[in-house]
């Protein structure tokens, strides 16, 4: 479509009219020299026309990233120089060109400005900014964000510490702890252009410290005043320290620790004080508490030595309390012994006999005790004493020996029993029981011997400063001599000589506990010989009412001799006068009697035996079966095998054998069998 214009000139002489045809502008192009020119470098555009009436002018327009339209430039030409672009300068351009006639835009032309990167920033989040930087409370999640402005973007880089950790725009630690603190640097890097720019931010975490605070209480001016001592040490920044309730109106805080003064006289015994700590990692206080009291009761003192009393120890102790108590020693003259030490102090000192009797005081002092207290010791040697200092028992008794300490410190740590030869009962338990308390020692000395044990013994006791002892005598008596014993008939009690039976009586009446005998075997063959024959006891505790008794089991072929002893509990009697067993009393008339009384017997069995022999042998031997019984028997044409039989059978017969009772019949000597018995003799 084309537009034609029309004017119209007039002068001064007339009106003249002219017609001029003018053209409108068609739609613009753009030739830019660099679409994507490089930061600092000159870009130029031109604004073609294909055809357009002049005079035309020419706009030049910017569209940014966001839509936002600026005039860049206008003017009568259709070229534009931009020299030293940079980043702001990237956008989408259009020329408008327009004449008298019409006026016509170009289409967007994208101009690239290489640049960058720029200085990065670096956004923190979950954090609170500090003088130094940026910080963030541990076991807390953060991120930190790095951009750039670049073209083409940047690629990022991160640093702690100067140790390449990660790489992207964003660094996020979910659990931030204490160690992470340090710096953070974020490189951006443009690897179009190989430049590269960076920055570095210094990251804190805050931590609390590590458990709970602690709290304690010292005695300061020489214990008369109490210093309250608070700490929570580690953390960052540093836990706030305050106590309650307010010492004196003192109301200051610390930073780690805190210590006040609380005057001793004016703090009541049990006061408990609090230390509040209190840290920005946390949302509660922590605190701890401390209460001061006085220790228990008083003082407490004693002493002891150490072995072979070498030195001796004082201790003294006031157990408890806060805070501790000071103790110190001093003599009775008032000097002071020793060092000075809380709770418990021991002062040692070598033993010596000077210290007996005299006395060192334990002085103790705390802030809470308006006076000092004190506890005393007096050194004293050992005292002995014995309830009987002579002592008599029977022989063979126990008896008991007596030592009482009457003074006694430090106690004794020796006391000794000697015996009556001086020598320490100690090494010969089996003869001597000692029982020991703190304040008495007693002996006793077993079955005692009248030889063996009467006389002195000693009780020594020795301390660390010094050392005593005490003499008991012992007297063991004999019991009474018993009577002499006399026997009064010694036999054996068979000729077989293997069992003897002794008798005796007493002289005297006199004490006594019982009897023993005493065998002595006698030598084979007479005539003198080198070898004593020894006395052994063969009856032992017999009783004091015996007067008799029987020795079993010797041998029949040997010859002895024995002894009876009276004893009176140990004391022995005299032994009896030596005798030896006789045989036992010869007697003829049992033993006559006994041997007819056999014989009888031995001969009817062999009568007896004999009749029945030839009654069973009667056709064998009918000659004597007819001398003994007669011929008519002989022939009887029975066979009788036994008296019996025989007369049964008479008496069946018509009774032509008759036996009668108290018949005897006498066999001649040649009759007589030869094998009989030996125990039956033939007649005479």
């Amino acid at each position: 479509m084309k537009h034609i214009s029309c004017q119209g000139i007039t002068d001064n002489i007339g009106i003249l009219y002219y017609l001029i045809v003018s053209m409108p502008v068609s739609k613009p192009y753009i030739v830019l020299s660099d679409r994507s020119p490089v930061e600092g470098t000159s870009v130029w555009m031109f604004c073609g026309l294909e055809t357009g009436t002049e005079p035309v002018s020419y706009i030049w327009e910017q569209e940014s990233r966001s839509g936002l339209v600026t005039t860049l430039a206008e003017s009568n030409s259709n070229l534009i120089n931009i020299t030293g672009v940079t980043c702001n300068h990237t956008g989408w351009y259009r020329c408008l060109a327009r004449n008298e006639v019409s006026q016509q835009r170009s289409d967007r032309i994208w101009l690239d400005v290489i640049f960058g990167p720029e200085q990065p920033q670096i956004d923190v989040t979950a954090y609170s900014v500090t003088d130094q930087g940026y910080s963030a409370l541990e076991r807390r999640n953060i991120s930190l964000t790095c951009q750039a402005s670049s073209n083409p973007p940047s690629q990022y880089v991160w640093f702690y510490n100067n140790s390449e950790i990660y790489t992207g725009a964003q660094l996020t630690i979910s659990t931030v702890l204490r160690g992470h603190a340090g710096y953070y640097a974020c490189l951006a890097q443009n690897t179009y252009r190989n430049t590269l720019s960076k920055k570095t931010i210094t990251l804190t975490v805050y931590y609390p410290p590590d458990g709970v605070p602690t709290c304690s209480i010292l005695p300061v001016n020489n214990y008369t005043d109490l210093a309250l001592f608070c700490s929570w040490m580690g953390g960052y920044p540093p836990a706030t320290m305050k106590w309650s309730p307010y010492v004196k109106g003192d109301n200051r805080e610390g930073f780690s620790n805190v210590t006040l003064i609380q005057p001793g006289p004016d703090t009541a015994n049990n006061s408990v004080f609090t230390c509040h700590g209190s840290h920005v990692a946390l949302n509660i206080a922590q605190n701890c508490s401390t209460r001061t009291w006085l220790p228990h009761g008083e003082p407490q003192c004693s002493a002891y030595a150490t072995r072979n009393n070498e030195y001796l120890m004082l201790s003294c102790s006031w157990e408890g309390g806060l805070p501790r108590a000071l103790l110190w020693w001093a003599s009775d003259s008032g000097d002071v012994q020793g060092t000075s030490e809380e709770n418990s102090n021991i002062l040692i000192l070598r033993s010596s006999a000077t210290y007996s009797g005299k006395a060192f005081a334990c002085h103790a002092k705390h802030p809470l005790a308006k006076e000092s207290k004190q506890c005393v010791l007096k050194l004293e040697a050992p005292v002995l004493m014995t309830q009987r200092s002579v002592v008599s028992v029977y022989e063979g008794n126990d008896v008991l020996l007596t030592c009482i300490l009457s003074k006694n410190y430090p106690a004794a740590t020796e006391v000794t029993w000697y015996n009556n030869l001086k020598q320490n009962v100690g090494e010969t338990p089996k003869k001597y029981v000692l029982q020991q308390a703190a304040a008495w020692s007693n002996l006793t000395v077993r079955e005692t011997d009248s030889m063996v044990d009467s006389g002195q013994y000693w009780c020594s006791a020795k301390n660390a400063v010094g050392g005593a002892e005490i003499p008991v005598k012992l007297v063991v008596m004999r019991y009474p001599m018993p009577p002499n014993v006399t026997i009064t008939k010694i036999t054996y009690s068979s000729h077989q000589r293997t069992d003897v039976t002794v008798e005796w009586l007493i002289q005297a009446d006199a004490d006594l506990t019982g009897f023993f005998i005493e065998l002595q075997r006698l030598p084979g063959r007479l005539g003198k010989s080198d070898i004593v024959p020894l006395w052994q006891k063969v009856a032992a505790d017999l009783e004091p009412s015996a007067r008799s008794y029987q020795i079993n089991s010797l041998d029949p072929t040997g010859k002895y001799a024995f002894r009876v002893t009276a004893v009176n509990r140990r004391t022995i009697g005299h032994p009896s006068e030596i005798k030896s067993p006789a045989l036992p009393g010869f007697n003829a008339y049992p033993s006559v009697i006994g041997a007819a009384i056999g014989g009888m017997l031995v001969a009817t069995v062999a009568t007896v035996l004999i009749f029945l022999y030839v009654l069973r042998n009667r056709n064998n031997i009918p000659r004597l079966h007819d001398m003994i019984f007669g011929r008519q028997n002989s022939q009887s044409r029975e066979n009788i095998n036994f008296p019996e039989d025989e007369v049964v059978g008479g008496a069946e017969e018509g009774g032509r054998a008759e036996m009668r009772p108290g018949t005897s019949v006498t066999l001649p000597r040649s009759a007589m069998p030869a094998n009989l018995p030996p125990q039956i003799k033939q007649p005479k």
